[in-house]
């Protein structure tokens, strides 16, 4: 940290936000499918204290508690000052410091008194999992801030970023959910999300792993490839939206894999891209499902106690189980 903030600190909120995995609806969820998501054990807190200089010093904490990335902004003008980023893969320090600026900016336009204060603040955040897998680093910073601010998280999401939001909603809830946004073209967001608290709690969930794939997925460039098409999915909305009940109705493992199976091949259709399971894995003996955009972060498997080891012959050292990954 930098030594140029006041030796008086005192704590003046804490927030914390659950990760996410979308298990049904992806790409479609954008497009109004009732899509179930489920919050993860892990995710993100942010801790924010007050100091006696008008700034805002940041700092981002990995799960393994080390700095990756600081700032400074001046808060009179709310402008960055410097930054700082301690990565091996690309990217700039300026970069995610405007990106964080913009978010922090946007927070003041939906609550003009955010920020208004004679003094500074210390804010620390701190993620309890990697960030490469992909279960939310952006989305539990989003609504962290937005509980600092007082403002809505959704709101904050769509005016700063592009999404459906069901990752927020997962950040806010303690238990598996559905989620569906509405479009209402009269509303000044002409969006409204739709989060249905659920029951899953499958009799199989031994037999439910998450395998991370190694890579994290940009799901940005997902979203703008699905958006490409420019097709309508009605009959495909429909369907999925059908098999997100089933999820929670499926009596069997046998049962669940057929809808697995079904999904992927509808979502396949769509991007016209082979499931993971035909491009990596067509010798598994299980189902394995794509969670959110395709092509990284973690895939759902079915198996059984060989899982782990086929999956550790082909070089995917992260298998949880579903009880490990699933709040």
């Amino acid at each position: 940290m930098k030594k140029n903030t006041s030796a008086k600190v005192a704590e003046r909120s804490r927030s914390y936000s659950n990760g996410k995995l979308l298990l049904t609806g992806e790409y479609l969820v954008l497009d109004g499918a009732k899509s179930l998501a489920v919050p993860t054990k892990f995710g993100q807190d942010l801790i924010v204290s007050e100091i006696e200089e008008q700034q805002l010093v940041w700092a981002s904490f990995t799960n393994t508690g080390e700095c990756w990335f600081e700032a400074t902004f001046d808060l009179s003008k709310l402008r960055l000052v410097f930054a700082t980023f301690n990565s091996d893969k690309e990217g700039s320090a300026e970069f995610i410091g405007e990106t964080l600026l913009d978010i922090l900016k946007e927070a003041k336009t939906l609550n003009p008194d955010f920020l208004n204060t004679e003094n500074g603040f210390l804010v620390k955040t701190n993620l309890t999992f990697p960030q490469n897998w992909g279960l939310g680093s952006s989305s539990t910073l989003i609504n962290n801030i937005a509980n600092w601010a007082k403002v809505d998280a959704f709101k904050l999401l769509w005016n700063s970023f592009k999404g459906s939001g069901y990752d927020i909603a997962c950040a806010q809830n303690d238990s598996p959910i559905f989620y569906k946004i509405e479009k209402d073209l009269s509303a000044a967001l002409k969006i409204t999300p739709k989060v249905e608290q659920v029951e899953f709690n499958p009799s199989f969930k031994e037999n439910l792993f998450f395998v991370y794939l190694n890579q994290k997925q940009d799901s940005k460039e997902g979203i703008a490839k699905f958006r490409e098409s420019g097709i309508d999915f009605q009959n495909e909305i429909k369907r999925v939206s059908e098999i997100s009940n089933e999820f929670l109705e499926a009596k069997s493992l046998k049962e669940f894999e057929k809808l697995i199976v079904e999904h992927e091949q509808i979502i396949s259709s769509i991007i016209k891209l082979k499931p993971v399971k035909e491009r990596l894995f067509p010798d598994y003996f299980g189902a394995i499902k794509s969670l959110g955009a395709w092509g990284g972060d973690f895939v759902l498997v079915t198996g059984n106690k060989k899982t782990s080891a086929y999956f550790k012959n082909k070089g995917f050292e992260t298998i949880l189980t579903y009880s490990e990954m699933i709040l």
